[in-house]
This record gives structure tokens, C-alpha cells and sequence, in this order.
């Protein structure tokens, strides 16, 4: 701990802080004082419960799993006033963990994910968020990583530092009194579904969640503690199980588990109702097979899903869709393209053609003049001198949102964050970057 040699070190230094990073482990089976207090940093910026050691543990040891590294601003050349948190607390936090984003035809790109953003109230507008995030985004550049990604708990924050909205999900309410009529019965009715011990989960997570990341177009990877939840074993406060939690798996035709959702009762004194607590599905028939086992559920008038895609094949499937109800929408997964080339280079493309683009980065990560060519379905990326006159001048974080077509480019020009050079420029982008499927991801981190 560093002792103050002056005490108007800290009004002389425009910076008094020093980040330190270290990776997330155990020593000898108990939590380091770093990253507890560290933890406890995080817990304070989201208003969660202080965990205790033995949450704590059980915490650590699932993010060593997922490899993740945390950040730290410590106040350096002071002391803290009496009675306050110690210099030992961080009075900012920052993390990362990396793992691989789902960016069609099954290919999975590798992605820095980053996550527990806080700065401490009394140290906010000092260049603290600033500092973390340009020393984290320059070494995952540095380390080949082409693009990053995290979930904002802020909606105005991430823009500055190039971040764009790539996904959205759903709040639904789906009205089941009297079960779910599907225009084609035969197709919710595919496979197997049973009741499981909901603990099962805790176990079947891992595979399915592959089958899953494997084939839906906009995943990202979840990490460890993700079975916890899922399967009502415990959360970040708590490691009691959930008592009144259930689930179902869904087997197909071969017999393999390739679907699951785990539930509860929601308590409502006007309706009986349940709500999804996770739901994965790796093909269209497990999707269905488990609304169509929901929708069975004796005594339940609704049930309600927090994370449902923004283009849903239920609603669609359901001859009452009216019965289907998006209660919120909320933009998901936030991309930022730390290396132009690499990303775009990296996805498949469902049309062929050229079309050359100014990108403008405010950290100088993805800057520049770039010429995407695809042929076949594949894609070259040539950057180009600074002075070449670019087709489509745009920002990184609108070059973001547009990578998985979950905008499209005509939509951000009609906003005003897309400038056109050339006519139908940005229909032309657009015939290249639409998907065949809409983007969803499943996982909050």
C-alpha cells in the first residue's frame, strides 16, 4: 500500500490512479484480498449484495474457467481519509474474458468480451473509463483479436469508444389458457420433450449451449456461471437453489438432448403464469417442441420470456398471434471492429460486388479508407491510401452495428451516421451485409 509523501499529490497529478491487471484465480482454494476486493468494487457499482467468501469462491472458480482478467484504477501517492475505503479497493473495475462470436455459415470468430465497467461515484469525469478501456482495447488489438464486444447497462455510454447496437431482444408474454394452436401442428410436435430434475441442467448446459453457438448467427459465448443460473443452482447473491424451479429437455429423433428450457411460477395475484428462466434450442423442431410442452402446462395463462429474438419463429407458428405480446425491446450484444480487414474478411457474404469505405475510429483503431471486393461469397479487404475518395464515409461504431445486418445501411443514413458519396452507395453495402437470418444472442455478460 502506498503512503502519501505529500497531500497535494493528488490535486497536482491530473491522473492519481494506477491500473493493475491481474487474472481471476484462487490461491490454495481462497480468494486473493485483491480480487476481493476487487468484487467487492463491482458489487458496490451495481448495487448487488457484498458476497460472501464462500460466494466469493464459488465466483472466482467459475470465472477462472472463462480465463478472465480483471482491471483495476488504484489510487496511487495517497492515503485514503479516515474511515473510508482503503486504497486497496479499486475506485474503478474493469474486466475481460474471450471467447467467439457466431458470425454465420457456422463460423466462429474469436472476440474479447468485456464486462463489470464501474467507476466509483466520488471519481466519475476524471478520465477513468477513458483509461481502462484504451489500454484494454489497444492489447486486444495488439493480441489479433479482430473484434470486441460487451452488454451495456447504460445506453449512452459505449458510442464514444466506438461501440455499436449489433442485437436487440424481447420481452414477451404469450397468452397459453387453453394450451398453444400452431398453424402446423406437425412441426411443434418433433422429437421428445420430458420433464428433468432442474440440477440436470447443471450438467447438459455446456453441450447444448454448443449445438446452439454453433448454429444461431449472432451468438456470443456464455461463460461458466451461465449453468448456475440456468439451472436454479445459484445466482451472484446466493448459492441456495431455486425450490420452485423446473425443466424440460427436448431429445430428437436420434435421441440426443439438442433443447431445454428451465422455468418458475410467476407470483401474480391476478393471473397464474410462469416465466422462462433460460431456454435454449439448437434446431427449429426443439424450439417449437418446447413452446408446444409450455404451452401444455396445466392451470398457467401465460408465460412470459425476457430474451426472445427480435424475429420470432413462435409468434408466426401460433394461429392466435395476437396471443403472441412484446412487452420491451432492448438493444443486447454492443460490437466494436478493432481491425477492419480481419472482420470483414471473416464473415460470409450472400451477394458479390465491391464498394469502397471511410471508416472513422475515435480511438484510431479501425481508421481508414478500405476496399471491400466479394466474389463468391467471400471477401478481400484492401486499405487504401487516406486520400482515395471513399464511396460510404462512416463511423466504426456504425460500421458495428452494421456487420451482423441487424440495421441496415440506408436506415443509419436516413439517421444522419452515414454519409453517402456516391449514389446507392448504401443499397449496395446493404445487398452485401444482409443476412439470411436475423441476429440473436442469447447471453448477457
Amino acid at each position: 500500500m502506498s503512503q502519501a509523501r505529500d497531500t497535494s499529490t493528488r490535486q497536482q497529478r491530473s491522473f492519481p490512479y494506477e491500473l493493475r491487471s491481474f487474472p481471476v484465480r484462487t490461491v490454495d482454494g481462497e480468494v486473493p484480498g485483491d480480487i476481493d476486493h476487487w468484487m467487492k468494487a463491482v458489487s458496490l457499482g451495481f448495487y448487488g449484495n457484498a458476497p460472501t467468501p464462500e460466494i466469493a469462491r464459488r465466483l472466482v472458480e467459475s470465472q477462472e474457467v472463462d480465463g478472465r482478467v480483471v482491471t483495476g484504477a488504484y489510487l496511487s501517492d495517497t492515503e485514503a481519509p479516515v474511515g473510508a475505503w482503503g486504497v486497496e479497493y479499486p475506485v474503478a473495475t474493469y474486466s475481460y474474458h474471450r471467447k467467439t462470436l457466431n458470425i454465420g455459415r457456422g463460423t466462429l470468430l474469436p472476440v474479447h468480451q468485456i464486462t463489470a465497467v464501474t467507476v466509483r461515484p466520488s471519481h466519475r469525469r476524471r478520465g477513468l473509463l477513458r483509461a481502462m478501456m484504451s489500454s484494454d482495447l489497444a492489447q486486444a488489438k495488439a493480441a489479433g483479436l479482430p473484434i470486441a464486444a460487451l452488454t451495456a447497462s447504460e445506453a449512452t455510454i459505449y458510442g464514444r469508444f466506438g461501440f455499436g447496437v449489433a442485437t436487440h431482444e424481447c420481452a414477451i408474454e404469450v397468452s397459453v389458457k387453453g394450451g398453444i394452436v400452431f398453424h402446423n401442428p406437425a412441426a411443434a410436435a418433433r422429437g421428445t420433450v420430458e420433464v428433468a430434475e432442474a440440477s440436470t441442467i447443471l450438467q447438459q448446459h455446456n453441450e447444448v449451449f454448443a449445438q446452439v453457438h454453433a448454429s444461431r448467427f449472432g451468438s456470443i459465448g456464455r461463460q461458466d456461471w451461465y449453468r448456475f443460473t440456468a439451472s436454479g443452482q445459484g445466482n451472484f447473491e446466493s448459492l441456495d437453489a431455486v425450490k420452485n424451479i423446473r425443466a424440460a429437455l427436448h431429445y430428437n429423433a436420434a435421441g440426443v438432448v439438442d433443447g431445454y428450457v428451465s422455468y418458475k411460477p410467476v407470483t401474480d395475484p391476478n393471473r397464474s403464469a410462469i416465466e422462462i428462466v433460460d431456454l435454449l434450442a439448437a434446431t427449429e423442431d426443439a424450439y417449437l417442441a418446447l413452446w408446444n410442452f409450455l404451452g401444455s402446462l396445466d392451470l398457467i395463462d401465460a408465460i412470459t420470456w425476457a430474451h426472445a429474438p427480435e424475429v420470432d419463429p413462435l409468434e408466426w407458428a401460433m394461429a392466435a398471434k395476437r396471443d403472441y405480446k412484446r412487452i420491451r425491446q432492448e438493444d443486447l450484444l454492443w460490437l466494436r471492429i478493432l481491425d477492419v480487414p480481419a472482420a470483414l474478411a471473416a464473415r460470409h457474404y450472400e451477394g458479390d460486388g465491391e464498394i469502397t469505405l471511410h471508416v472513422g475510429d475515435p480511438l484510431g483503431h479501425a481508421s481508414g479508407v478500405f476496399r471491400l471486393m466479394v466474389d463468391g461469397g467471400s471477401a478481400k479487404v484492401t486499405r487504401l491510401a487516406d486520400t482515395v475518395d471513399a464511396e460510404l464515409n462512416l463511423g466504426v461504431a456504425e460500421l458495428s452495428s452494421l456487420y451482423l445486418g441487424g440495421v441496415s445501411t440506408q436506415t443509419l443514413m436516413a439517421a444522419g451516421r452515414v454519409q453517402e458519396n456516391v449514389p446507392e452507395a448504401a443499397a449496395r453495402l446493404d445487398s452485401l451485409l444482409r443476412p439470411t437470418h436475423s441476429p440473436h444472442c442469447l447471453t448477457h455478460f
